[in-house]
C-alpha cells in the first residue's frame, strides 16, 4: 500500500465521521451546545471542514470550495470569507447555524478535492517542506497528519455531542 492511498484511507474515515456525526439532525439538533461555552454539531463540522479546506487548498496551491463553490455564499454566516473558526467565541460559534444536508455537501465537496489531491502524492512529496515558521519546519507529510489529527478530533466531538442531544 503507498501512502497516497493510507492518507486517502484516513481522509476517507473522516468524512465517514462526519456523516455519522451530523447526518439526520435538524438545524434545531446541529445548532445545540451543552453549555454555553461548548461547541455545537454544526460548528464542529463547519470548522473542522474550513481548516481542512483551507490547508490542503495551500499545499494543493489551489483555492479553497469554500469560495470558488459558492459555499461561502450559502451559508451566509456573517465572518470573513478567511475565518476558519480559529479563535471564535461562544458568541461565533452560535452564529453557525446550517442544515445537516449544507454541512455535509461542503464538507463532501471538501473530501473529494482533499482525496484527488492526495491520491496523486508520491512518497517523496511527503518531505517537501510546506512551512518554515516551525521548529523543525513542517513538511507536506506532518501537515496532512496534522489536519486528519484535528478533523477525527472534531469528528469524535460532534459524535459525543451527537450522542447527547439524541439521549435527551
Amino acid at each position: 500500500m503507498k501512502s497516497a492511498d493510507l492518507l486517502a484511507d484516513a481522509f476517507g474515515r473522516v468524512r465517514e465521521a462526519v456523516h455519522e456525526a451530523a447526518g439526520g439532525l435538524t438545524t434545531d439538533e446541529l445548532a445545540v451546545r451543552l453549555d454555553d461555552g461548548a461547541n455545537s454539531v454544526a460548528w464542529l463540522v463547519w470548522h473542522l471542514t474550513r481548516v481542512q479546506d483551507d490547508h490542503i487548498s495551500e499545499v494543493a496551491g489551489t483555492e479553497q470550495a469554500w469560495t470558488t463553490g459558492g459555499w461561502y455564499e450559502r451559508f451566509g454566516l456573517p465572518f470573513p470569507p478567511e475565518a476558519t473558526g480559529y479563535g471564535h467565541r461562544g458568541r461565533d460559534v452560535a452564529e453557525v447555524l446550517a442544515p445537516a444536508d449544507l454541512l455535509i455537501g461542503y464538507h463532501d465537496a471538501v473530501h473529494e478535492r482533499t482525496d484527488d489531491y492526495v491520491r496523486g502524492l508520491r512518497n517523496a512529496d511527503l518531505d517537501q517542506v510546506v512551512d518554515e515558521a516551525w521548529t523543525p519546519p513542517v513538511t507536506l507529510g506532518v501537515r496532512l497528519i496534522s489536519v486528519i489529527e484535528d478533523d477525527l478530533q472534531h469528528a469524535g466531538q460532534a459524535a459525543f455531542v451527537r450522542g447527547a442531544i439524541r439521549r435527551r
